[in-house]
Formats: C-alpha cells, structure tokens, sequence
C-alpha cells in the first residue's frame, strides 16, 4: 500500500472517549478537520479496552511499545496490539506513516498542552510550530527509566496532544474542541513545512521533566494522604518554597518534600497514574533557540 503522511490515533486508552468520538466523527465529516491535503490514517488504539470502558485490559498500551517487548512473539493482549500497529504503520509497515500524533485526555488540570519523550528533532520542530500557533505548553518527558515504551517514540516523528481536566469515561465538548483545534493546527505546521512556507519561531518554551512524587503511603501501601487542596488544579503554576503539598485527613499539612524550587508541578492527581504511584510531575521551565536542523528534519520526513 502506499505511504501515508499522518496517522491520527485515539483510545491509546479505553477509557479516554473524546478524541475516539472526535475521530468518529470525523470520518462521517471530513471536513470537520482541515486534513490540509495531507494523506491520514485514523485509528483507535485500543478498541478492546474501549469496548470494555478500561484504560487497558492486561497492560498499558502506552508503555508496551519498547523494543524488547515489539520482539517478542505472543504476549498479552496490548503487547500483541503494539506489534500489531508498528507492523502495519511503522516505517517499515505494510502502509507505512511518517509522523504519529496521538490523542489523549487527562484527568488532571492540563488544559491542552503537548508531550514529548525525548528530544528528536523532528518532534521539537513540530511541537514549536504548534505552540508558535496555539501556545500551547510543551511537557518534555525524559529520563525517566520507569516510564519506557511510549506509542509516539516507533515513528520518525511523533507528538502527544493531552486535554484536561475531564473525567475518565465522561464526553464533554470543551475536550473534543479542544482537541479538534490542535490536531488541526498540527496538520496544518506538517503541510506548510512540506511546502516551504513555515515562518518558524526564534524559540520554543519546554516544561522538562525532573522526576515523579507519590503521595505518602503507609505500611500497608495505602495513601495517609493526599494532594493539598491548594495544589489540586495547580497544574503549570511553580512551587514555592512554602507551599503546602499534602494534607492529611482532618485538613492539616504533611510535613511536605524536598522538592527543588521552583519546580513546576504537572498531571496533578491523574487519576491514572495512581496504579503507577505518581501523585504529580515536576518539571522546570527552559526556553531554548529554535534551532535549524529540527526543521530540516521535519520536512525531510514530508517529502
């Protein structure tokens, strides 16, 4: 088959329903979404775990694309997925997709904002261009050996786009919206580097993650506390040095981290990453050139 441009995946988590409606319904409007002469492919990442209203059914899709895992034969249900996806659009597929953008919700106060693993060039180029449209923050996730095995990292450019805060589960039509105007203005930047008419920003802004806090736990591995409701939807504001962080049952303050300052806290309270023990991320603010060869990469891909 031939080569597609984009391939637009939604449900990476079952119970992440907006960007599989907004998908839906795409594919009965196309021109809800200016594809802007590009070629995509849509799908939804993980249909069974969807079917059944879970976030996965035996493992985390989202963490099931490393390596040593896609090498494997057999396994469990998303680990079959994963190869199963890399084989049919990965860049050796049988109909293979240059950049992956892959939708998500979050139950979190993230507003819209962007996610990368790593610092490709080709993922930079395209995640400044959209904040150079939408100013959207960019979360850089890296350096975290806990946290391996994202979808985006098997294609030659990839980029996550997270919207919050909504409920798992919940349709709500801010967060469809929401979504509609990033994918659209992210095809948007892929087209106008295809056809040299980018006029790039002089810098992109990046949240670089530091590591993951838990919140406190007991002998019996059960939280003693929680997010401080002073932090709860705190998302992208820095720490300061005196900031409550937990509290415990009748209100009061747990003696809170060391935590370095300022830090920026992110995915405060997600509800899914409790089973992974992270009660928020800390990030710090860079702001760092635009450099020339992230775009150079990017239209290589397009050609």
């Amino acid at each position: 088959m031939a080569a597609s441009d984009v391939l637009v995946v939604a449900g990476t988590h079952g119970n992440e329903l907006n960007a599989p409606w907004l998908l839906q319904q795409w594919s009965r409007q196309p021109d809800l979404i200016n594809s802007a002469g590009l070629s995509i492919q849509r799908l939804v990442g993980n249909p069974k775990a969807q079917a059944a209203m879970r976030r996965y059914i035996d493992r985390d899709l989202n963490r099931s694309f490393r390596p040593d895992l896609l090498e494997q034969s057999g396994g469990d249900l998303e680990m079959r997925r994963a190869r199963e996806l890399v084989g049919r659009f990965g860049p050796k597929g049988d109909d293979p997709c240059s950049v992956v953008l892959d939708l998500h919700s979050t139950t979190a106060a993230m507003g819209c904002s962007l996610v990368l693993y790593g610092r490709r060039p080709a993922d930079l180029a395209l995640a400044a261009l959209v904040q150079g449209a939408l100013g959207l923050p960019i979360y850089l996730h890296e350096s975290d050996s806990a946290q391996t095995g994202f979808l985006v990292e098997r294609w030659p450019c990839g980029l996550v786009v997270e919207v919050g805060p909504v409920p798992q589960g919940v349709l709500e039509a801010r967060i469809v919206r929401q979504t509609r105007i990033a994918v659209e203005a992210c095809l948007e930047a892929l087209a106008a580097v295809r056809l040299g008419v980018i006029r790039p920003p002089r810098q992109v802004v990046v949240h670089r993650h530091l590591g993951s806090c838990d919140v406190p736990r007991g002998e019996s591995d059960q939280p003693h506390a929680l997010i401080h409701q002073r932090l709860q939807g705190r998302d992208w504001v820095p720490l300061k040095p005196l900031d409550a962080i937990f509290q415990a049952a009748d209100g009061t303050t747990v003696e809170t981290p060391q935590i370095e300052h300022p830090s920026i806290p992110v995915f405060i309270n997600e509800a899914a990453y409790a089973e992974k023990h992270i009660a928020f991320s800390l990030t710090k603010r860079e702001v760092w050139a635009m450099e020339p060869q992230w775009l150079l990469q990017l239209r290589a891909l397009l050609k």
